[in-house]
């Protein structure tokens, strides 16, 4: 059974994070950022460290993994009306990030230390407080 876009809005306006307004975008993103990308700290590194590079160990299906989570977050931004231009930019990001991580080993040191979706979060972070100000968290 289908649901029209009317009831999906009433059903989500409480849920907080599942709504269409920029403000749960924002934390959805942010979620899926921290978790592509700093689930932990690495020990005696200072170096933060989440699916995108533990995933990115299994050759070929974790590489299409976190392609499609960070294709994701390129889709979000783009349903906050994001420009071509910010849009080409994060695809770009995602796209070299999955090319060069498929190649085995360098592909892994590589995707440890370029984080195209923490790069992602940034452009949309600046958009959201540029375009939707009420969107703004501070940050302890």
């Amino acid at each position: 059974m289908a649901i029209s876009p009317d009831q999906f809005d009433r059903l989500t306006r409480d849920l907080p994070g599942f709504g269409r307004d920029p403000a749960s975008v924002r934390r959805r993103i942010e979620a899926m950022e921290a978790m592509l990308e700093g689930l932990f700290v690495l020990p005696g590194t200072n170096r933060r460290v989440g699916l995108d590079s533990l995933v990115g160990l299994i050759p070929v299906i974790g590489d299409i993994a976190t392609a499609a989570m960070g294709a994701w977050i390129v889709w979000e931004a783009r349903n906050l009306g994001m420009s071509k231009w910010q849009i080409t930019r994060m695809a770009a990001n995602v796209g070299v990030d999955t090319l060069i991580g498929a190649i085995p080993f360098a592909g892994d040191a590589f995707d440890f230390f370029f984080k195209s979706n923490t790069k992602n979060l940034k452009i949309i972070r600046k958009h959201l407080d540029k375009h939707h100000p009420g969107t703004v968290i501070i940050e302890r």
